[in-house]
């Protein structure tokens, strides 16, 4: 069971971004919705959008999500050849 940090920060940087945009739609009134338009601006786009309250349950939740990927795999539970016969590929 080896890997490396640069590995262990590239699968967290792709799932941050993963979870970012399923948190991102969370909470949103459209300026339509919530009856403050801005002129020029598209009435769908939101009005208060909160970027740094789903920055930070983004971190969160993707901190939490990839220490249990490493309890996992640290445990014997995500390896090759159980995934492989998960899937039902023969290696």
């Amino acid at each position: 069971m080896v890997y490396s940090i640069s590995t262990a920060i590239a699968i967290y940087f792709v799932l941050w971004w993963v979870v970012l945009f399923a948190v991102l739609p969370f909470g949103v009134r459209s300026q339509q919705e919530s009856g403050e338009e801005i002129a020029g601006t598209d009435p769908g786009a939101p009005s208060v959008p909160r970027m740094a309250r789903k920055l930070l349950w983004t971190t969160v939740v993707s901190a939490v999500i990839f220490a249990a990927g490493m309890a996992a795999f640290k445990a014997g539970y995500l390896n090759i050849e159980r995934l492989t016969k998960l899937m039902g590929i023969p290696l």
